[in-house]
């Protein structure tokens, strides 16, 4: 990466407070004629941003449209240099043409994939899974995961099934162990 410092037309250190939470400590202007800002409205956006996230998968810098920031940590603090790039749009608009041919990709491998479990329970009928798993419960206790591959449906469209049956008190919540649900008539 080429780095010219005159691309750097602001910094900003955002502190923060363990009771209020981060907040804007001073901000320097280097040079004029550079996109407007406002610091005091961004510095928790850009606290969270830069200092979120688990250790060693935080961004060094955020890209937007017509500036970049690079931000360096000191203890709880945080230094923000703010900059604006310079050519950049060229290597944007060839990145844009590679996520494109790779997206195009990607769904053409998605429709190719049989094993693709979204596409239609093995029940064709929204109602008969329904009837069937109110027959199941009447005989035992069942948890949501074992329901899924049961009727071989996603997370998603288990979860509905189950919710529209609560809704409708046919069924009932009897017990939970960790994030699994078991559920009973």
């Amino acid at each position: 990466m080429k780095f010219v410092e005159n691309e750097i037309f602001s910094a900003a250190l955002v502190g923060f407070d363990m009771i209020n939470g981060p907040f804007l400590k001073w901000k320097a202007s280097i040079s004029k004629g550079t996109p407007k800002i406002n610091l005091e409205d961004f510095a928790t956006n850009f606290y969270l941003a830069f200092r979120g996230g688990n250790d060693g998968k935080k961004p060094r810098a955020i890209l937007y449209d017509d500036f970049y920031i690079v931000a360096f940590p000191r203890g709880l603090e945080l230094c923000c240099l703010f900059m604006k790039p310079q050519g950049i749009e060229r290597n944007i608009k060839e990145l844009n043409k590679i996520a494109d041919k790779i997206i195009i990709k990607m769904e053409s491998q998605d429709e190719d994939d049989p094993t693709d479990i979204e596409e239609k329970p093995k029940y064709g009928d929204i109602d008969e899974i329904k009837r069937l798993i109110n027959v199941l419960l009447k005989e035992m206790e069942m948890a949501t995961p074992d329901l899924r591959k049961y009727f071989n449906l996603s997370n998603s469209q288990i979860w509905k099934i189950m919710n529209d049956l609560e809704s409708a008190e046919q069924i009932k919540r009897t017990g939970k162990v960790g994030r699994t649900i078991y559920w009973g008539v």
